[in-house]
């Protein structure tokens, strides 16, 4: 939901900024419930009648949304659509495990990332799935590894929440208003863009997933650090730093993504490890969107920055700690001679 939208849907439902946020946080929660649910589904279903499903079911609640003229009506329709909207993103990263090496996957999640406005979200409702569950997916859900990643990740989707959402608000807040705001709203997500595909074609040509996560991830923290830092008339200055940011911050998801689906040995630990690290992270689109506060505009977003920065320097340190470990393990595998698959990080 960008800031038109927003704005139009102020004056359309007759609904205040609170009840507008808790709009925003509802259709999160629904992306919680299910997300893992979807990913089951796209496999039982065939992936081609599964997302032509949920596509035509986020189209119709759009729709529905047009009509909407209070806050009960635009709280229901937003987490049916955030229900709808669930299975896309995960179900995409899945689907790609099947047609592509381990070697090719950064790029092609970061083309479909890169081009969203918004984040896929997180899934919840693993009591169904434990019920099916066979030995794959007790390990997925056992393995300290993957929920060390799910935190790594977790770093990534504050800032990537809140930069899609409120962008133009922190470029008003910079001192561009109306019209202007949204224009200059768009350098950001431009070079963002450009440097996702790029770091993430580096992260696969190199095998270096690990380092291209953790190294653009602190580029992003020192993007939202020197935003906090800089005074808040310090206009251009700051707006530069929004565009280091935005880039750091979108460039490390991709890569981290597919580093958690190389590892994994079969579809069905790949299927749920896959929607259960989406379902973990969105945890932080839900926080995402509360820390950049109206009533700070005018000094400049502090908590806002000040929070991404600390969660994506929380990310570098995770990637680098992973890799550290899985390089000693990879070593200690090789000098005992064990015929084991290496890790790939």
């Amino acid at each position: 939901m960008n800031a038109n939208t927003g704005n139009d849907l102020l004056t359309e439902a007759s609904i205040n900024d609170h009840q507008y946020t808790i709009s925003l946080m509802l259709f999160l929660v629904a992306y919680a419930l299910f997300e893992v649910p979807s990913n089951y589904l796209l496999k039982k279903l065939r992936p081609s009648r599964w997302i032509a499903f949920l596509m035509c079911s986020w189209g119709a609640v759009t729709a529905g949304l047009a009509g909407a003229r209070n806050f009960s009506t635009v709280a229901a329709l937003r987490f049916i659509l955030g229900a709808a909207e669930a299975g896309l993103f995960p179900g995409f990263v899945f689907y790609l495990t099947f047609w592509y090496r381990k070697s090719e996957r950064s790029l092609r999640v970061a083309i479909i990332l890169a081009s969203a406005t918004l984040a896929g979200a997180f899934g919840g409702a693993i009591a169904y799935g434990v019920g099916h569950m066979n030995g794959d997916a007790r390990d997925t859900l056992t393995n300290w590894l993957l929920y060390a990643q799910y935190i790594v990740y977790f770093g990534t989707c504050v800032p990537f929440s809140s930069l899609s959402l409120f962008t133009p608000s922190i470029t008003s807040g910079l001192g561009y208003k109306g019209l202007q705001a949204q224009l200059m709203s768009v350098p950001p997500y431009a070079v963002a863009y450009v440097v996702t595909i790029v770091t993430s074609a580096s992260a696969d040509y190199f095998n270096a997933r690990a380092l291209h996560a953790g190294v653009s991830a602190l580029i992003g923290a020192i993007g939202f650090l020197a935003s906090a830092v800089l005074p808040a008339g310090a206009y251009l200055p700051r707006y530069g730093c929004l565009i280091v940011a935005a880039s750091g911050t979108f460039a490390s998801i991709p890569p981290i993504l597919s580093w958690l689906s190389i590892n994994l040995k079969t579809t069905a630990a790949a299927g749920l490890a896959i929607a259960l690290n989406v379902s973990f992270g969105a945890t932080g689109q839900i926080v995402g969107v509360w820390i950049y506060k109206e009533t700070e505009a005018t000094k400049g977003y502090p908590t806002g920055h000040w929070t991404n920065a600390a969660l994506l320097f929380m990310t570098f340190v995770g990637c680098l700690l992973l890799r550290w470990y899985h390089m000693r393990a990879n070593r200690e595998t090789r000098e005992k001679g064990e015929n084991a698959q290496l890790a790939l990080y």
